[in-house]
């Protein structure tokens, strides 16, 4: 099985994206278990991996994209593919990355439907316990970063109000309020409180909020995520977090443009849902550098934060990656979606067929095209 890994373009001109899918560790182990590894000049460059350390482990370094493309039985990605570099796959062939294919043009699917492709988005690959083992990680840094990038953004060379997140012995720390109790919420809890800010959490889900208040040993405001709790919280907030995610859908859109007109002048938004369209009405993709100010709020939505810190987070992701891989190497993509239900529910289209992710059928079950 040939496994191809070829140089990140991003979403977009805008949107750069630093990070590999594989560590030159991580292509060593699949090259001891039989695979063959294409690996595109430059692709580990901005997480400072060099092609001699790809070769070293036993990978074809290549420099044409359009060759990688080509020779792939599996693509491996951590964003989805521009359009473009959709149409340079073969017929058959797998692709695996962060996806998102919800957000995908519905005007190219009847295309990858047509090259039999399968589609697997590490972002919905769910194991038995209801966790998400491959999109924990790329939280679990977005969550630890947020008090870097909310401090930097509340300065006044960053748009914000000046504030100092954990305030001074007579002034009072900032306000941060977090929307979502999941991997991400929770792990920007800790990080904020641990800068000193004032923390507050809401969640639909209590015993989430539990859990919580339980590991920081209630010095953290808890709270339902209701219309009303939101617009109250929000009001207050010197920086809000979109923490929320939809398993395979839509983000749910929370924060109403309203909401954002009532908040402080110069507060900071980091909407962490984008990947999903947003969980905050006036949100829109931003790149890992660049702000915008809307109703005097300062926005900060990149749709990948983890590649600010691409080498661990390509380390990260790789840890997470390879016992999939080994997985796919020893039985087949077919075989291992059927014998493997994590990876089943990881799938958005089989052999060409849209699945559950994208239909609402069973895990796995190809639906008829229409």
């Amino acid at each position: 099985m040939r496994f191809a890994i070829p140089r990140e373009t991003g979403y977009g001109t805008d949107i750069v994206e630093h990070r590999v899918a594989l560590s030159p560790a991580g292509v060593r182990e699949l090259c001891h278990a039989g695979a063959e590894i294409i690996v595109q000049s430059g692709a580990g460059q901005g997480a400072g991996f060099l092609d001699e350390e790809y070769r070293a482990a036993g990978a074809q370094v290549v420099y044409a994209a359009q060759e990688v493309y080509r020779r792939a039985d599996v693509l491996l990605r951590v964003e989805r593919p521009r359009e473009e570099e959709w149409l340079w796959l073969a017929e058959g062939t797998t692709v695996i990355g962060f996806l998102h294919v919800h957000t995908i043009p519905p005007s190219l699917l009847p295309s990858l439907q047509q090259r039999r492709l399968t589609l697997v988005g590490l972002e919905v690959v769910r194991a038995d316990d209801g966790s998400f083992p491959l999109q924990k990680v790329s939280s679990q840094i977005a969550g630890r970063l947020a008090p870097q990038l909310a401090g930097r953004l509340l300065t006044v060379p960053g748009g914000g109000t000046g504030v100092l997140l954990s305030g001074l012995p007579g002034i009072p720390p900032a306000d941060v309020v977090i929307l979502g109790a999941g991997v991400l919420g929770g792990e920007a809890t800790r990080a904020f409180l641990g800068a000193g800010a004032s923390v507050y959490v809401l969640d639909i889900d209590v015993q989430k909020l539990e859990r919580l208040d339980h590991l920081c040993a209630g010095r953290v405001v808890t709270a339902l995520a209701t219309r009303r709790n939101i617009e109250k919280f929000a009001s207050f907030a010197e920086v809000l977090v979109g923490a929320v995610r939809i398993s395979g859908g839509s983000a749910p859109v929370l924060v109403t443009r309203s909401m954002v007109q009532r908040m402080k002048r110069g507060a900071v938004i980091l909407d962490f849902a984008i990947n999903e369209g947003g969980c905050v009405a006036t949100s829109r993709p931003t790149p890992l550098e660049g702000t915008f100010v809307q109703d005097g709020v300062v926005h900060y939505a990149p749709p990948n934060v983890p590649s600010l810190v691409p080498r661990t987070a390509t380390y990260a992701l790789t840890q997470a990656l390879l016992p999939y891989l080994h997985l796919i190497l020893r039985e087949g993509v077919s075989q291992a979606v059927q014998q493997h239900a994590p990876l089943a529910r990881g799938v958005y289209m089989l052999d060409g067929h849209l699945t559950q992710l994208y239909t609402g059928e069973e895990p796995g079950q190809p639906t008829p095209e229409s």
